[in-house]
């Protein structure tokens, strides 16, 4: 039974001594010096205190970016939609030329009901129709696929919108697809001979 209590005590001491490394023991394990251990300490501390602070940064930077990136994320879908409202307005127009026709205007009626609720969707989703006939061609903005002949008025000018285009917020959707004005080159008369 001695023999029992003296390896227990045994134990204990070998499982008490290296637990506890901190304070003076510490500094007596390190071979006495404690302004190192000091500086170090205070070291992971300031690694600490930056590491919160580029952690707090982060938090901040993706906050502030969220509602952005969430508003983009909507982009494909408003993009699907844009070639069904380019189909509607293709006949609204037909239907609108051929008014003559007896039972159109219901059905005038209707597509103009439908428009009314896309514009209510585009409007609450920031979608903006761009406007470019009569004024000059922007590169960024639209399209060019046709030149029409053009007098020193409208030199330069969208003549014709071919399709659509919209801004979400301040950027660009869809660009527009136009139909501009150039003035012809008047040749320059030849020197007689």
């Amino acid at each position: 039974m001695k023999n029992h209590k003296a390896e227990e005590k045994k134990v204990q001491t070998k499982a008490e001594g290296p637990e506890c490394v901190c304070g003076a023991e510490a500094a007596g394990a390190a071979g006495g010096e404690p302004e190192k251990q000091t500086k170090q300490a205070g070291d992971y501390y300031d690694q600490l205190l930056r590491l919160q602070a580029d952690f707090e940064n982060y938090r901040k930077r993706v906050e502030k970016e969220k509602p952005e990136l969430i508003k983009w994320g909507k982009t494909e879908i408003l993009l699907k939609l844009l070639p069904l409202y380019d189909m509607l307005l293709a006949a609204h127009l037909h239907i609108n030329n051929a008014r003559g026709i007896g039972g159109s205007e219901d059905v005038l009626k209707g597509l103009e009901m439908i428009f009314g609720e896309f514009s209510k969707v585009f409007e609450a989703e920031g979608i903006r129709p761009m406007v470019p006939v009569g004024k000059p061609y922007d590169p960024m903005a639209s399209e060019i696929l046709g030149v029409v002949d053009g007098t020193d008025e409208n030199d330069g000018l969208v003549t014709e919108e071919l399709q659509k285009g919209f801004y979400y917020g301040e950027k660009i959707l869809r660009p527009a697809r136009v139909k501009i004005a150039k003035k012809k080159a008047v040749p320059e008369p030849q020197p007689e001979e």
